[in-house]
């Protein structure tokens, strides 16, 4: 993954975000340890203060946990924690665009839904 430094999301944020999606891609596990901030910094080429900010980031909110000496770990709870973080955060905010958007182009909410379910749908063998 690339950074995108134009984005409006802080470096350290999309540091953050990358960890997890590893983590719902199965590529970190439970228990796993995770990368030092030295290595992400070398990873992306960035300051490792904003790698450290990163996992911080993550710590703060239970995905990862310290084990001293040793490092950050991902936690028993990483993948539900996430997952709530995001349909909370991420998907409840696409859904009011959506519905934003619905309202200006006077979709009716049963075609709204009817689009919702087609797109699961199309998607079920991704």
């Amino acid at each position: 993954m690339l950074l995108n430094s134009g984005s409006t999301t802080p470096i350290y944020v999309q540091i953050a975000e990358w960890l997890e999606n590893e983590i719902l891609n199965g590529n970190l596990e439970k228990g796993d340890k995770v990368f030092s901030q030295y290595k992400l910094a070398d990873m992306f080429t960035i300051n490792p203060a904003t790698a450290a900010k990163g996992l911080n980031l993550l710590y703060e909110e239970g995905i990862l946990y310290n084990k001293r000496g040793l490092g950050k770990f991902v936690s028993e709870e990483a993948m539900e924690i996430i997952l709530e973080k995001r349909k909370n955060q991420k998907l409840k905010g696409l859904l009011v665009e959506a519905v934003q958007e619905a309202k200006r182009l006077q979709v009716s909410e049963n075609d709204l839904l009817q689009m919702l379910k087609d797109m699961m749908e199309e998607k079920k063998g991704d």
